[in-house]
């Protein structure tokens, strides 16, 4: 029942990639509204989860999973039949707001329902598979439906599922929130939401345009709007965001391993997607699926992960969660201007296992650090750290791979799509243009798998070799104690 809303949230993620050019030709937008068109939903999730996880913690998770499913199924209709580029944008806004609404309150639910830790850890490897499955179902199903219908019907397949959750929720599932709620403090919301808003629009803003004043400006203030955030937090007795959680090494590991892989994932399923379809001519739902390997190594893993965890261990689980991903994106080296298609897969398999891993590592340490009533915000924490290295993913890698084909392109357009659509280019220039786009693909991949080699030696020097299940727990204890 909780996993039809995740899946869908998850797939609205990725699934405008496909859509995008039958948007343009319909509605006909702006560059600067195409790009809002694509940012504005991951946008409105990334900053509002910690505040409505929290909420949801306060006033009820049930309740706010029920008006986040209504409200996402009234803005994927209106984006289904936006008329202008303004109002899909609005709308889109409208469901990134209920999809905030979604995450860290399903989590919450879901852990509430299994008592015992190991049924508990299984259920939330479930949990992360399904939202894992959404970000590589998104494009494959994207594009069956654009073959045979209008663009806006890659919204209207989320009606369904909303419509069967709103009928059956309140039949299947439990209220559950704080004991003592306490008030919510309405300036540490706009606070967090607005800083996260700012500081993410500024990295996009400078990735696509490149470094601005107004880049710079609007992410300056956004830092400066997270850091008092955070101040305030450590005064207030019902504090948004638990930070005293982050005193432990094994949980700040862990939501950096949320951040640092889905920053590599979406950074290397966009370039490769671009090599895929621009540098090797291949058809978009060719592309598409030849995903699919890759998807069904990381939802198998997100899967087992639980089960394994228990034999093997936390640190020995990260130590191979971030060596696997490195190793699977070094694999994307050997990809060039004329093949690779065999080396992508490969790559995308093996990353699999190290990306499955963090998903659901990620998510049931968050859950279990915190006492039940807490849950709601801890896994905000742990879907946040993913939505940010998301946009972190195409702000940061997606420059460096701009930045290198504008050093060693031809220098006709910012873009390799631009430059080959460019009327009378030669194959000379065509060429050139596609070999610094790979090169900056190269780039990308090897910067990104010696971060996640970083990480995973910091792993091993971190965390003890044996970390007993309540070792989080505990400590989290100790520090909300103090806090208290």
């Amino acid at each position: 029942m909780i996993l039809g809303p995740v899946l869908l949230v998850s797939m609205d993620g990725s699934i405008l990639f496909l859509a995008m050019p039958r948007i343009s030709q319909a509605l006909a937008p702006t560059a600067d509204q195409a790009l809002w068109i694509l940012d504005v939903y991951g946008f409105a999730v990334g900053s509002l989860l910690i505040a409505f996880g929290n909420i949801g913690d306060r006033y009820g998770r049930l309740r706010l999973l029920m008006i986040g499913a209504a409200v996402f199924g009234v803005g994927s209709a209106a984006a289904a039949f936006a008329s202008d580029p303004q109002l899909l944008i609005a709308a889109r806004a409208l469901t990134g707001v209920a999809g905030a609404t979604l995450l860290p309150s399903a989590l919450a639910v879901l852990s509430e329902l299994f008592a015992d830790p190991r049924r508990r850890a299984q259920a939330i490897g479930i949990f992360a598979a399904t939202f894992a499955a959404g970000f590589a179902i998104g494009p494959v199903l994207g594009g069956v439906l654009l073959e045979r219908f209008w663009w806006g019907s890659v919204f209207l397949i989320n009606l369904p599922v909303i419509a069967v959750f709103l009928l059956f929720a309140p039949i299947l599932l439990r209220e559950v929130r704080l004991t003592r709620p306490g008030r919510v403090d309405g300036l540490s919301v706009v606070t967090s939401a607005a800083g996260l808003l700012l500081t993410i629009y500024g990295l996009k803003h400078a990735a696509a345009e490149g470094l601005s004043v107004l880049a710079i400006v609007v992410g300056v203030a956004g830092l400066v709007l997270l850091a008092w955030f955070v101040r305030r937090q450590r005064r207030l007795e019902h504090p948004l965001m638990e930070f005293s959680l982050f005193r432990d090494r094994v949980f700040t590991v862990v939501i950096i391993t949320g951040l640092l892989p889905l920053a590599a994932w979406s950074a290397a399923a966009y370039l490769s997607g671009v090599h895929l379809q621009s540098v090797l001519a291949l058809p978009v739902l060719h592309a598409a699926l030849l995903a699919l390997p890759g998807a069904v190594v990381l939802t198998t893993t997100c899967v087992v992960t639980p089960v394994v965890v228990d034999r093997i261990g936390k640190r020995t689980a990260l130590v191979v969660c971030h060596f696997s991903i490195a190793a699977g994106l070094l694999l994307l080296l050997a990809v060039s201007t004329t093949g690779g298609i065999g080396w992508y897969i490969a790559s995308t398999a093996v990353a699999g296992v190290g990306y499955g891993i963090s998903f659901s590592l990620v998510a049931d340490t968050a859950v279990r650090a915190v006492p039940a009533e807490r849950a709601g915000s801890a896994s905000a924490i742990a879907e946040t750290s993913n939505e940010i290295g998301n946009a972190l993913g195409i702000a940061l890698l997606g420059s460096l791979a701009a930045l290198v084909f504008r050093l060693q392109g031809p220098d006709l357009a910012p873009t390799l799509d631009g430059t080959l659509q460019l009327p009378g280019l030669t194959p000379a220039v065509a060429e050139d243009a596609k070999s610094a786009f790979v090169t900056g693909l190269h780039a990308v991949a090897g910067v990104a798998g010696l971060l996640h080699v970083a990480l995973g030696v910091l792993a091993l020097r971190w965390i003890p070799r044996r970390v007993p299940d309540a070792a989080v727990d505990d400590a989290t204890d100790r520090a909300g104690s103090a806090t208290r």
